[in-house]
């Protein structure tokens, strides 16, 4: 299975600070390894860490990371760079081969992103070529590079967990 990390660009902590815990919530639920925020907010890495902690899974936050560095190296490495903007070509259209990739970082932004990220990023895909939610963007990207299969994860070292149900809240704690 392909390993996804996601680099969160243009974060501003004075306005960013519950979308930006929402990608990171959205990329570990649906399958992502882990999250590099290119700003500084131990806000958003220990609430993240905290979920880990509670809800299980192996999930990795770091923040004050240098997106470029990070960039090139994850190339220089043999990753993928995958950056998703409404700007870029449809995700159907690199799908297939984008499940093929043994690493992905894939960069969402915030504000808007400076210009090199389009010529640095070996895939700069849309989920739509509209406006949207960097979150869903996201949920979209992922649900269709993991076929639906993350639907399913398993989540090792929870102290609480959601026991499915047709009805009501149920809840299991250790």
């Amino acid at each position: 299975m392909t390993e996804v990390y996601i680099l969160r660009l243009g974060h501003r902590p004075e306005r960013d600070q519950r979308v930006t815990t929402h990608v990171g919530l959205t990329a570990r639920a649906l399958g992502a390894r882990g999250m590099y925020l290119a700003s500084s907010d131990r806000g958003i890495v220990e609430s993240i860490e905290d979920v880990v902690s509670r809800w299980g899974g192996d999930f990795s936050i770091r923040d004050k990371v240098s997106w470029r560095r990070l960039i090139r190296e994850w190339k220089e490495s043999g990753g993928t760079v995958v950056h998703l903007t409404m700007y870029g070509e449809p995700l159907p259209v690199h799908e297939e081969t984008l499940r093929q990739v043994s690493r992905i970082l894939v960069v969402v932004g915030a504000e808007k992103v400076p210009g090199e990220i389009y010529t640095l990023a070996d895939y700069n895909i849309s989920v739509t070529n509209q406006p949207h939610s960097e979150v869903a963007g996201l949920a979209v990207f992922l649900d269709h590079l993991f076929g639906g299969k993350e639907l399913t994860n398993e989540f090792p070292g929870w102290q609480i967990r959601v026991i499915p149900s047709p009805r009501g809240k149920k809840c299991e704690e250790v």
